[in-house]
């Protein structure tokens, strides 16, 4: 038996209320999104990398530069996120489906990796994230679904929010879906490293500013190390407020 598909799905858009176009704003010297895609390449489990974006013209940039990156990606509606991900699943070909949004420039790709094994090695398993039980710092949020599961929240989720909220429909029935975290061994989760407002791009400006020049593949290892020895920078958002899922 094949070993399943594993497709990294990146959601993206430039219409972001708090701070628009914060997907492609310049960290290091590149669109923040490049930077993140940069990280993801690394991951060893993942068969293939795309960006699941908007219809909008406000997303031809994105398209734009997935096609200069060399990276697929999948175009449908601005305000149903479910189907897109499901269109994108299909379009792929994914078996496993990694869902990450295009505001984690800090994404570690050994973490998605340990996802992504949880899931293959229990067959069981429907649903995978380390957002279960948060521990790791925001921005660092990996969900690993199946695409049986993906495809049945499409067919059968009509609350707009579940539809907005890719994987809502599923994380919230456990008796349906069975479900499996991965949590780190210290609890890091007061640490932002999303980018929603101009004080989180601050943050990770920062630690790419510090980390990037000498080790460009830094890891989560690294990041905490800088936010030990940098403490009043990662404080900066500490006031920024998480939109609700």
């Amino acid at each position: 038996m094949s070993r399943p598909r594993v497709v990294i799905v990146i959601q993206a858009r430039m219409g972001s209320s708090r701070l628009p176009g914060k997907v492609l704003m310049d960290l290091h010297g590149r669109p923040l999104l490049e930077r993140q895609i940069e990280r993801l390449r690394r991951s060893r489990t993942a068969d293939a990398i795309a960006i699941a974006t908007s219809a909008d013209e406000r997303d031809d940039a994105i398209a734009a530069l997935a096609q200069r990156l060399g990276i697929a990606s999948f175009r449908g509606d601005e305000e149903d996120v479910l189907a897109r991900f499901a269109g994108a699943a299909d379009t792929f070909q994914a078996d496993v489906v990694v869902r990450v949004t295009a505001d984690c420039p800090l994404i570690d790709p050994d973490l998605l990796d340990r996802c992504v094994a949880r899931l293959l090695d229990d067959p069981g398993l429907d649903y995978v994230s380390n957002t279960l039980e948060r521990t790791y710092p925001r921005g660092l949020d990996v969900e690993v679904l199946t695409r049986d599961a993906l495809e049945r929240a499409h067919r059968e989720a009509s609350d707009p929010d579940d539809r907005e909220h890719v994987t809502r429909f599923v994380w919230r029935q456990p008796g349906r879906f069975r479900l499996g975290g991965v949590a780190d061994g210290d609890d890091h989760s007061a640490l932002r490293w999303t980018v929603d407002t101009q004080e989180d791009l601050e943050v990770v400006r920062a630690v790419f500013d510090d980390l990037y020049p000498d080790r460009p593949a830094f890891t989560y290892a690294d990041a905490l190390a800088h936010a030990a020895e940098h403490p009043a920078i990662h404080a900066r958002n500490r006031h920024v407020r998480q939109k609700p899922a």
